[in-house]
């Protein structure tokens, strides 16, 4: 039977009690910051942030097992983690590289990269440090923007008019994803061009930080559906019509 398992504040413990322990933590901190990048509609949801903590939980957990089993034979221990850390780039680049030419993707790739940290640290028999890092990754997520509007005036904001070519409905995917920039959307409205093709133009009209303005152009055109994004500032003063 394997060794025992360490955790942290418990200490020994038994081999498939620990393993459970790992895992449903794993399971549960990968979901978490995975089910944030869901709801802001990006490539690497829940499923992909689980299974990728999961995995490098599993990793680091079977080769301290290996080493501890070796009674050290020559087993270098940090041979596994530096293999996930390079594996993970790989996945992290395919973020980036995905998105048109267009140099977007990099909190999707930096995430990717975090989860596995979180991972490693839960298959070293930290789940509780693991805990800790996963609240400070997800305050950054959900906290930067608001940070990003308090320090730059509301008074800078210019009024937009957004125009959105698609083949498709993008309408709530693309209303969601302004709405995490902006309070409110003066105007969207959406209509069909060619039948056929099923080809669309989506007008938004909204106030925004002229640097946020281009973030979120580049986000909008990662949208699947999206074929051409065009901007440009307007005069447009109206009430909100959804």
């Amino acid at each position: 039977m394997p060794n025992d398992i360490y955790i942290e504040l418990i200490g020994p413990v038994n081999f498939y009690l620990g393993m459970g322990i790992q895992i449903l933590t794993a399971l549960l901190l990968g979901g978490l910051v995975g089910l944030d990048r869901e709801r802001k509609m990006k490539s690497a949801g829940i499923k992909t942030n689980i299974l990728i903590c999961l995995g490098a939980c599993l990793y680091t957990a079977i080769s301290l097992i290996l080493v501890t089993e070796s009674a050290g034979g020559g087993m270098d221990i940090s041979r596994i983690p530096a293999q996930i850390v390079s594996g993970i780039g790989f996945l992290g680049a395919g973020a980036i590289i995905q998105s048109r030419g267009h140099v977007i993707g990099l909190t999707t790739a930096a995430t990717i990269w975090v989860v596995a940290a979180i991972g490693l640290t839960i298959g070293s028999g930290y789940p509780f440090v693991a805990i800790l890092f996963t609240l400070t990754i997800l305050i950054i997520l959900k906290l930067l923007n608001p940070f990003y509007n308090l320090i730059m005036l509301e008074k800078d904001n210019k009024p937009y008019h957004v125009e959105i070519l698609s083949h498709g409905r993008v309408k709530q995917q693309v209303k969601q994803m302004i709405l995490h920039e902006v309070n409110d959307i003066n105007q969207l409205s959406e209509e069909v061009v060619n039948v056929e093709t099923d080809e669309r133009i989506l007008n938004a009209f909204i106030s925004i930080h002229p640097s946020r303005m281009k973030y979120l152009s580049k986000e909008l055109k990662a949208i699947l559906k999206v074929e051409k994004v065009n901007f440009y500032i307007t005069d447009y003063d109206a009430g909100s019509d959804d």
